[in-house]
C-alpha cells in the first residue's frame, strides 16, 4: 500500500474509528491512540473495554492506528492510519445467556452518537431487526460502517456485512485473488489484503501475524480514515464513493463479483487522485435503494442490493495487478481471525508496515 508515501498526504489525524470487538489491551503501539469507549459485555466477561478477552480487538486497533512504538521503545508494526484515534467498544462473543445481537446493536448505536466517523466491525453475527435498526440509525448519523464478510470460505451470509448500508469486506492474498477462506456472496462490497498481516498485539513479543476478513476490514477502515482526514468536509457517502471509484477492479470485466466486490481498496490511488467525490447525500452502493424499494413493495432489480439468501458464486476472484498494488457466523457468533492463527513471532518482518529496530 506504499504507506510511507501515503503518510506524506495523510496519517488519519482528526479521525476516530470505533472498533467494535473483544476489547483493546494496553500496548505501546496504541498508547495515546485510544479514546474513551464503553464495555457492552456482561460482568461474566472480566475487565472492561481495555481488556481484550480474545486477543482480537487489539490487533484490529493496531492494524488501523498502531504508532510503530513497540515494547521498550523498539520500532514495531505501524497501523495504516497511525494518527487516527480508536474508540474501544467491547461486545460479548461468549454467549453467557446474553443476547449477543443486542450487545452489538447497542454498541453500534453508541458509536453513532459519538465522535467516531468510522465503525470497524471485524466480526459476524446472526441477523436481527435490532441490528438492522442500529445500522440505519448510524447511517442517518453520517457514519461509515465496514464489516467483515466472513471466513466460512463459502456463500454463507454473515451480519452486519449482509445488511444494506454496511460495507462488507472480503480478503485478498498477495496476488490480488480472494483468499480461500474469504466468504463470497452478495454481501461483499470491497476487499483488502487479508493474508500474512503482521501487527502490534498483546502477545509476549508484541507482534502477531494473522489472516482473514477481520484484517481486511481493519485495513479498509484505516484507508477511509486516511481519506477522511485529508478531506474532513466530505460525507460518509463521498468517502465511500472515492474508495469504490479508485479500487482495483475485477479482472473478469464485471463491475463487481461476489469474491472481491467492486474491487480492492487502494488508498495509494484514492489519496493523491480522489477525483470527484460526487453528491454528499447519496449512498453510492445500490443496496439501500433496493432495500427501500423492497420495503415499499416496488420491484427490485436482480442486481439491486444485498440479499439474505446467497446467489450462486460468480466467476472471477482476482484483481488486475496492473491496476492494483480480513466475520461472520450464525449462532453462536465468531470472529474472522482464527484464534489459533495468531502466531507470535520474534523480530520485525514484513507487515502492514514494520520497521527494523535501529542499532
Amino acid at each position: 500500500m506504499k504507506a510511507e508515501e501515503l503518510w506524506e498526504i495523510s496519517t488519519g489525524k482528526g479521525i476516530t474509528v470505533a472498533v467494535i470487538d473483544t476489547g483493546i489491551a494496553r500496548i505501546p503501539e496504541l498508547e495515546g491512540r485510544v479514546v474513551p469507549g464503553k464495555d457492552f459485555a456482561p460482568e461474566t466477561v472480566q475487565g472492561d473495554e481495555r481488556v481484550d478477552y480474545r486477543n482480537h480487538g487489539t490487533s484490529m486497533a493496531a492494524t488501523i492506528a498502531g504508532s510503530g512504538k513497540g515494547a521498550g521503545g523498539v520500532e514495531s508494526a505501524f497501523g495504516l492510519a497511525p494518527d487516527a484515534k480508536i474508540q474501544s467498544l467491547r461486545v460479548d462473543l461468549n454467549g453467557n445467556g446474553i443476547s449477543t445481537n443486542t450487545t452489538l446493536a447497542d454498541a453500534i448505536r453508541y458509536a453513532a452518537d459519538s465522535d467516531a466517523k468510522i465503525l470497524n466491525i471485524s466480526l459476524g453475527w446472526s441477523d436481527s431487526d435490532g441490528l438492522r435498526s442500529a445500522v440505519t440509525y448510524a447511517l442517518r448519523k453520517g457514519k461509515l460502517i465496514f464489516a467483515a464478510a466472513g471466513n466460512d470460505g463459502d456463500v454463507h451470509v454473515n451480519y452486519p456485512a449482509g445488511i444494506p448500508g454496511v460495507v462488507g469486506v472480503a480478503a485478498v492474498d498477495r496476488d490480488g485473488a480472494a483468499t480461500k477462506e474469504s466468504t463470497h456472496n452478495a454481501s461483499v462490497d470491497m476487499s483488502a489484503p487479508g493474508a500474512d498481516i503482521i501487527t502490534g498485539c498483546s502477545g509476549s513479543t508484541g507482534l502477531c501475524t494473522s489472516h482473514g476478513t477481520s484484517d481486511a476490514t481493519a485495513l479498509t477502515s484505516a484507508s477511509a480514515a486516511l481519506l477522511w482526514s485529508a478531506h474532513p468536509t466530505w460525507t460518509n457517502n463521498q468517502i465511500l464513493r472515492v474508495l469504490l471509484n479508485t479500487a482495483g477492479k475485477p479482472v473478469d470485466g464485471v463491475a463487481r463479483n461476489d469474491y472481491i466486490g467492486y474491487g480492492v481498496v487502494r488508498p495509494r490511488i484514492a489519496l493523491p487522485t480522489p477525483g470527484d467525490p460526487g453528491p454528499a447525500d447519496v449512498y453510492p452502493l445500490p443496496d439501500l435503494a433496493a432495500a427501500a424499494a423492497a420495503a415499499s413493495g416496488a420491484p427490485v432489480p436482480s442486481t439491486g442490493g444485498k440479499i439474505t439468501s446467497p446467489p450462486p458464486p460468480q466467476a472471477g476472484a482476482a484483481v488486475d495487478k496492473g491496476n492494483g498494488d480480513s466475520d461472520g457466523g450464525g449462532d453462536p457468533p465468531w470472529i474472522a481471525l482464527g484464534l489459533g492463527a495468531c502466531v507470535l513471532i520474534g523480530g520485525a518482518v514484513a507487515a502492514v508496515v514494520v520497521r527494523r529496530a535501529r542499532a
